[in-house]
Order: structure tokens, then C-alpha cells, then sequence
């Protein structure tokens, strides 16, 4: 377990970094924006107790935490254009996540064993957002942090579905490192993935501020943790 609790510690270094690299973007459309990373470092450290413990309140805080971050970043970042019919803004959008996820989090209690599989479902939903945002979008950056931010997260899933299936192969081959790599990859991916919305967002809310993608800690580098510049003139007092 010690190789878990030790890659559940990326958590607590990507989460801090990304706090500080979006922060600019952040003040400027809502510092609601920040939960995402502030919830993400609770995700590590349920996960950190819960691979130090194996019980089952340590499973649930470990997953109820993932919900939640999911459920903030729904509510901050689903693009007003896909929201239902019925609803007219952002606020009552939030209002109905927050319902839907406090109602998902007491029946998560019903079938626990069934709520990790739940959770990784989301990620098809959001590929299908996804897909949807870039079918008119030309912008080559963008284009690469999309299919960076999609093939984190298939190693990811492909490490956690490898090892959820076949631990007793990969025990047996004295291989027991999967569930750490999952970690250090589906962190990655949220890295990616999250400063992709959130750049869509920017040019959805605060088209204004002329939102661009670099990457830290060297724009030029190859790899590195992406993040959004806003070129344009601030106007904090404006809030979505």
C-alpha cells in the first residue's frame, strides 16, 4: 500500500500549482472556479487514508469527494448553450447540480461497490461535451490540449479498468503498481482537461480578457502544466 499512499501526494503537488496558475482567470470570471483544485487536494488525501486504511468510510470519503469536484466543475464550467430548456442561468443550473448531487451522495450509500463505475462514467459524458466544443474549433493549440487531456485520461482508465480486472494477473507478475500510476495520470488528465474548459469558458463569459493557452513552467517545452493568460484589458467587476 505504501506505493499508493505515496502517489496519492501528486494530488497535493499538481493542486496548489494549478490554484496559482489560474488564478488570474479565475479573479477575473468567479472564485468558485478555485473549489475545483481546493476539492481535488481533499481527493487526495481521502484517497491517501483511504489506501492507508481500506475501510469503508475511508471508500466512501475517497469517491463522494471525486463526486463532488465533479459536481463544482459542472457547475462552474457546463456551457450555457447545452443547458436544459428549462433553465435560464447559471445560478438555478448550480442550484439543480448541487440537489442532484446531494440526492446521488445519501443513495450512494445503497450499492457502494457500484459507485466507482458511476463516477468513471461521467468521463464519457464529458467526452461527448467535449466533441461537441471542438467540432468549430480551429485553434491547433487547443486542438492538442483536447487530445492530450483525451489520452491521459484513456491511460488512466485503461490503468484503473487493467487493474481492477486483472489484479491477480499483475500480482503475479509482482506488478502492483497500476492503482499508483492511475492516480498520477487521471490527476494529469483532470490538469489538462480542466484548463481546456476552462479556456472554452473564458471565451464563452469573458471573451474580453482575449483568453490564451501557455503551458509552466516554459511555454516551448514539449510537456508541462497547461494554464490560461488573459491578454485583454480586466474588468473584475464583471461576474457570471
Amino acid at each position: 500500500m505504501f506505493p499508493l499512499q505515496m502517489s496519492s501526494f501528486i494530488f497535493f503537488i499538481i493542486s496548489p500549482i494549478m490554484l496559482y496558475l489560474l488564478h488570474p482567470y479565475a479573479k477575473e470570471r468567479n472564485l468558485a472556479i478555485h473549489l475545483v483544485w481546493v476539492m481535488m487536494i481533499f481527493v487526495g488525501l481521502f484517497s491517501a487514508y483511504f489506501h492507508m486504511t481500506l475501510s469503508f468510510v475511508g471508500q466512501m470519503l475517497d469517491e463522494l469527494s471525486i463526486l463532488w469536484v465533479l459536481a463544482v466543475g459542472y457547475s462552474v464550467w457546463f456551457p450555457r448553450r447545452l443547458f436544459p430548456s428549462f433553465i435560464k442561468d447559471r445560478s438555478t443550473f448550480s442550484s439543480l447540480v448541487l440537489v442532484v448531487t446531494a440526492i446521488t451522495t445519501v443513495s450512494s450509500f445503497v450499492k457502494p461497490t457500484a459507485n466507482a463505475y458511476a463516477l468513471n462514467c461521467f468521463g464519457l459524458h464529458l467526452l461527448y461535451v467535449l466533441a461537441a466544443e471542438m467540432k468549430c474549433c480551429n485553434d491547433q493549440k487547443v486542438l492538442r490540449l483536447a487530445k492530450l487531456s483525451v489520452a491521459l485520461w484513456v491511460l488512466a482508465i485503461t490503468c484503473w479498468i487493467s487493474d481492477r480486472f486483472g489484479c491477480s494477473f499483475w500480482q503475479r507478475l509482482n506488478f502492483c503498481y497500476l492503482h499508483g500510476i492511475w492516480h498520477i495520470l487521471i490527476v494529469m488528465a483532470v490538469a489538462y482537461a480542466s484548463t481546456l474548459v476552462a479556456y472554452l469558458d473564458a471565451n464563452y463569459e469573458i471573451p474580453y480578457s482575449l483568453p490564451g493557452l501557455q503551458y509552466w513552467p516554459c511555454d516551448k517545452w514539449a510537456v508541462g502544466l497547461p494554464h490560461i493568460v488573459l491578454k485583454g484589458t480586466p474588468k473584475t467587476q464583471k461576474r457570471c
